[in-house]
């Protein structure tokens, strides 16, 4: 009877241990399908994109372009705003090569100034693609950006046909450096240089502000009392000299900006400024974070891609 009991209680003792094996087999399954299911999910691309000013509706215009992308596509996208201000831009662009961002979107202040910071960016492997304006040196992927020289031209030749092909002319010039400067001035005095009829009777700089224009504006209006026209890099110096030019008193002078922000076109609806080149900053900066998370996947990109340019008149 002892022996029986035995052989009982051994069949017990193993059924009861095949009985937890069981159990601990299903909670370990249990725990991975639930740590499976808590798993963080896998890092999204993060952008870092440095922008030369946010005073300005053009670079706000450009910025959310590249912000609605990258929300579209759940890329991370970190925005920083150099206020114009060389010495900040490469700092920041600094700090975002230490977070490491997946790519560098970079629109300089000062087309040479920015080489050493997109270097930085090389020697970090950082991808780098430039934004409306190019830097001078440093490996760049890709330029995103509307052809300025083009955009000058198309400038020029509205003011030459408007005036019959003669007449004195104000340029007022961007930030000296910056590429859409250099461009956008050399593809207006290709049209108006060296044509009979036509001066260029001032040439200076506002920086792309606002204020700055409407002061130099000022000044040129005191010693050159026969203008005909100003041609501004930007809109924002095209609305200073406007303002300059109704404060003295004159109607008859064509003014023709550049950028086709939302101040400027209302102007030339409402017949104050003759025209501007629409550069339509919000798909370049759609186009710049399409095309960095192209280079974010190892996507071959073109070298440069150009966004298209529309002359607005009223």
């Amino acid at each position: 009877m002892k022996r029986k009991n035995s052989v009982w209680m051994m069949i017990l003792v193993v059924l009861m241990a095949v009985s937890l094996i069981g159990c601990g087999t299903t909670q370990s399954n249990l725990e991975k399908k639930d740590a499976a299911s808590t798993a963080k999910p896998s890092a999204k691309v993060t952008i870092g994109f440095s922008v030369s000013t946010l005073n300005n509706p053009f670079f706000v215009s450009l910025k959310d372009g590249a912000d609605k992308a990258a929300k579209a596509a759940g890329a991370d996208l970190l925005v920083v705003d150099a206020g114009d201000n060389t010495a900040k831009q490469i700092s920041d662009i600094e700090d975002l090569i230490q977070k490491k961002v997946s790519v560098l979107l970079i629109n300089p202040t000062d087309s040479a100034a920015v080489v050493s910071a997109v270097e930085s960016a090389n020697k970090a492997n950082i991808p780098v693609i430039t934004v409306d304006r190019a830097s001078n040196g440093g490996k760049v992927v890709s330029h995103i950006a509307s052809d300025n020289v083009k955009g000058g031209s198309m400038a020029a030749d509205y003011i030459m046909k408007t005036l019959g092909n003669k007449g004195n002319i104000v340029e007022l010039q961007g930030i000296a450096g910056t590429s859409a400067a250099r461009d956008r001035g050399q593809g207006f005095h290709k049209v108006v240089d060296g044509k009979d009829g036509v001066k260029v009777v001032a040439s200076q700089p506002a920086d792309f502000d606002r204020a700055k224009g409407l002061k130099v504006m000022e000044n040129i209006l005191q010693g050159n009392k026969d203008i005909q026209a100003v041609f501004a890099h930007n809109d924002e110096m095209a609305l200073g000299a406007l303002s300059a030019i109704q404060a003295a008193g004159k109607s008859n002078i064509l003014v023709v900006g550049f950028d086709a922000t939302d101040d400027a076109v209302k102007a030339v609806k409402d017949g104050k400024m003759a025209a501007t080149v629409a550069q339509k900053p919000d798909l370049i900066g759609k186009t710049a974070l399409e095309t960095a998370l192209k280079v974010a996947k190892g996507e071959k990109v073109d070298a440069s891609i150009p966004v298209e340019l529309q002359l607005i008149t009223k």
